[in-house]
């Protein structure tokens, strides 16, 4: 699913209507219904709903929403912030259907000093729910006038608020996680695709909803090349056919491990099994071997040599070896738990330098190239790298603050470069393709900032790329999805400072089974709370 911005949702608009029969009132009819639709199935009990229009598209969206949702034995009142003289094409057109008792609840909010009027005061009060269909995608901030006093008014209104588009106040094209001046939000239902500001942003903590309205797909075209992880949880949706076996799903090998990091191997090997690979086994210095074969029954083990320090020994490096070693191996994961010691890097490094499987990099498997970053190359099989952005400056030899910066150029140079797939790990992670593309993931919360998260992601990538060797875009951003996904379940009944990483591979299951898409809409974001 692509991302949009403001200016090529218009231009998607525009091509809709000039290749297929559909009008602007048709977009805006369908837009409209499927705001009332959302409406009804997520706020149920919400009897008494006040829409809120502007003058825009945005609020002609909203009158479409009032008619449908007072045809479902609602209370519905509108509150218009222009006179109705003053609507012009397609929303006038949709005030015009409106019959005429809906008509006759409409507030016409002309000045500031309406908002203080007891009219208003008694609308406030006899509201479950109301619609936010102020400002959408043509907004540019700030709010001023009339609709920055309406939000005033709602921030402390205790019913919930549904945004049509966009909360009103927020620029589409924002990349940044809050704007200030923004009506708040309890769930957002977009069109067609979604906007920057859907996937950056931090703008509601419910569910986050793109309606199809009839744009035709060759009608959506983004110059940006950023496009949406959950699109690709389709790969896990086949049902695996009757006759399977587990040489079908891939064998991974985790390397790593280091006194005191035991537990960084097994539960990235253990998230490789949970994800569905046929086959994992954890290659360990004997120091942590017996922790490591303690930790599930399903893992196997391969002991190698250890230095005096008890990490993995440089003596490790021998041609022959490292060949029994990968035998049968389909994917390597390397780096949890396998320490900064100065030899354990080296075997890191050479380990790389010897073999062509896919391999995924992360935590001081990435440290190992700090100034080497030029021997990190993905030209002759699929090399995956899972930096948080510590891990990112430390390989780019710069700070964190600069990778921040710009979190998108920072990933696609890189990943172009070297032609390899970058995990930036993160609020919003993008996975960087070789291509130059970027995939904005909007799963997950901050539950997931404890340790052991990423050994669990780094197992899961590499048991999806095992069992997809074909499909490695899709499987590197299902699998991330997938991570985020299961401790979005997680605090749906926990508070989330409990979370350990272990839990996320309890709720992997029910993340593999819930859908991305139903009732015609696709779910960016599900409801957390």
């Amino acid at each position: 699913m692509h991302v949009l911005s403001a200016a090529e949702m218009r231009a998607c608009d525009e091509r809709t209507v000039e290749q297929t029969d559909l009008s602007w009132e048709d977009l805006m009819e369908n837009a409209g219904f499927a705001v009332a639709a959302f409406a009804q199935k997520q706020f149920p009990q919400a009897r008494r709903i006040t829409v809120l229009c502007g003058k825009g598209n945005n609020g002609g969206d909203g009158l479409v929403a009032a008619r449908y949702l007072s045809a479902d034995a609602r209370q519905v009142r509108i509150v218009l912030l222009v006179p109705p003289e003053e609507l012009t094409g397609a929303p006038l057109s949709m005030y015009e259907k409106l019959p005429e008792r809906l008509r006759r609840t409409i507030l016409v909010i002309a000045n500031e000093q309406d908002l203080l009027a007891p009219a208003f005061d008694r609308c406030l009060q006899n509201t479950d729910l109301f619609v936010d269909a102020v400002f959408g995608t043509g907004f540019h901030p700030p709010l001023h006038g009339i609709a920055a006093g309406l939000r005033t008014r709602l921030v402390r209104h205790p019913a919930a608020v549904l945004s049509v588009d966009l909360p009103s106040g927020w620029d589409a094209d924002s990349t940044e996680t809050h704007a200030t001046d923004s009506f708040r939000s309890d769930a957002v239902v977009t069109f067609t695709a979604p906007k920057l500001a859907h996937v950056f942003g931090a703008l509601t903590r419910g569910p986050i909803v793109v309606a199809p309205i009839g744009s035709p797909k060759d009608a959506i075209v983004s110059a940006s090349k950023l496009t949406w992880t959950g699109a690709s949880k389709k790969i896990v949706e086949v049902p695996r056919a009757f006759d399977s076996n587990k040489g079908r799903f891939g064998h991974v090998l985790v390397v790593g491990g280091s006194p005191g990091k035991a537990g960084a191997p097994s539960m990235a090997s253990l998230g490789a099994l949970r994800a569905g690979t046929g086959l994992v086994t954890a290659a360990i210095p004997r120091s942590i071997a017996a922790s490591v074969a303690g930790f599930a029954p399903e893992m196997m083990t391969i002991p190698i040599e250890d230095s005096a320090s008890g990490s993995i020994s440089i003596k490790n490096i021998d041609v022959a070896q490292i060949e029994r070693m990968l035998h049968g191996i389909d994917v390597l994961a390397i780096g949890p738990g396998l320490g900064r010691e100065p030899e354990a890097a080296e075997f890191a490094r050479e380990l790389l330098r010897h073999t062509k499987l896919p391999t995924v990099l992360d935590a001081d498997g990435l440290n190992a190239f700090e100034g080497r970053a030029e021997l990190l190359a993905g030209h002759e099989r699929p090399l995956v790298l899972t930096p948080h952005p510590g891990e990112m400056a430390r390989l780019l030899g710069c700070s964190i603050a600069d990778v921040e910066r710009d979190r998108q150029a920072t990933a696609r140079n890189f990943s172009t470069q070297h032609q390899l797939t970058v995990v930036l790990k993160g609020w919003r992670t993008l996975i960087a393709h070789p291509d130059g593309s970027i995939a904005v993931n909007t799963s997950g919360n901050p539950a997931l900032a404890k340790g052991g998260s990423g050994d669990v992601l780094t197992g899961i990538i590499a048991a999806l790329i095992a069992q997809f060797p074909d499909r490695v875009r899709e499987a590197v951003e299902c699998a991330v999805w997938l991570h985020g996904a299961a401790a979005d379940l997680y605090v749906r009944t926990h508070d989330e400072h409990t979370m350990l990483a272990t839990d996320l591979l309890r709720h992997l299951s029910q993340a593999m089974l819930n859908p991305v898409e139903s009732d015609g809409v696709t779910w960016l974001q599900d409801d957390l709370r």
